[in-house]
């Protein structure tokens, strides 16, 4: 994730310098100044209105996205489980809260350290240093954030799941060199993803998609080989050869890490309910975590394909 966020922000960033050193070599004379402001002021606005809405393609957006939903809760929830028990609800709807605060944390920290100029720092590193650095502090903050008692250290709890934002902060902050309308769809995009499976998974039968730890363990080991495959193949190698592997790690982790979010809502729930048998103590901060770094891994991809879609259309 590391390392294909920072060469997505680095081709992102010599793509917004490369203009500004061309234009600031080219010196044009007098005559041709003076000719391009006449243009100017003799010719309409270059400024124009907004283009009017297309309601045509709004229409088929939703009648797209409501069918899709329809079709996945159809074909995946045909056998639905009954209400949730109100123990159960209010775990996920806890767990979730965490999540949705810790999103928005890492984004607010990301903004900060991207203005403070953390981002261009960071990618003249190494950038074996910077993944190890940040796999260090992410793993050693989540294993913290699942470790502490929920009980007796709730500060230090805390304290850790603080340090985990930080950590995932530090590395996503090159993002921001993206242009913020790719930004803006990836995340309502990885809302509406996340949103619809935790959806299926909360009301289909309990433990329906537990199964699907296994596989999606695997999926993740063959995406990250695919993430890592750039960095320690041979650079004779050309783009042609590499794409596939792009592809996997990028197609292949956004249906791996989807897979996981039917899994983690289902996972949460079970332990909501051992929790309610005293089985286990209630750590709803915990459980946040495996959801949070779904929806991060979601839309890292998202937005390295939006990216690429804008690239190909300027070519």
């Amino acid at each position: 994730m590391f390392a294909s966020s920072s060469r997505l922000c680095t081709r992102s960033l010599k793509q917004a310098v490369a203009p500004t050193t061309l234009l600031s070599a080219f010196k044009p004379q007098k005559q041709h100044t003076k000719r391009f402001l006449n243009q100017v002021a003799t010719s309409r606005p270059l400024v124009q209105g907004a283009a009017p809405p297309d309601y045509r393609r709004l229409g088929l957006s939703a009648l797209a996205v409501g069918g899709t939903l329809f079709g996945t809760h159809f074909l995946l929830n045909r056998e639905t489980r009954d209400a949730l028990h109100p123990y159960e609800a209010g775990y996920l709807n806890e767990t979730f809260t965490y999540t949705g605060a810790g999103l928005a944390l890492t984004a607010v920290l990301a903004k900060g350290l991207h203005n403070a100029g953390w981002s261009a720092r960071m990618m003249a590193m190494n950038p074996w240093m910077v993944m190890g650095v940040g796999l260090v502090g992410s793993i050693g903050s989540m294993m913290g954030v699942m470790n502490t008692d929920p009980e007796h250290s709730k500060v230090l709890k805390h304290a850790c799941w603080v340090t985990f934002q930080g950590m995932q902060a530090a590395t996503l902050a090159p993002l921001f060199f993206m242009n913020p309308a790719i930004l803006a769809r990836a995340g309502l995009y990885t809302v509406g993803i996340v949103g619809s499976l935790s959806y299926i998974g909360a009301t289909a039968k309990s433990d329906q998609y537990l199964y699907l730890g296994g596989p999606l363990l695997a999926g993740v080991v063959v995406v990250a080989l695919a993430g890592l495959a750039p960095m320690v193949l041979p650079a004779r190698l050309t783009a042609r050869a590499l794409a596939p592997l792009e592809a996997v790690s990028l197609y292949g982790g956004l249906a791996v890490f989807s897979g996981f979010v039917l899994y983690d809502t289902q996972k949460i729930l079970a332990r909501a309910r051992m929790a309610q048998a005293g089985r286990m103590k209630r750590d709803t901060c915990r459980e946040s975590v495996s959801l949070e770094l779904d929806c991060i891994n979601i839309f890292v991809r998202l937005v390295s394909i939006l990216g690429g879609q804008g690239n190909n259309r300027r070519h």
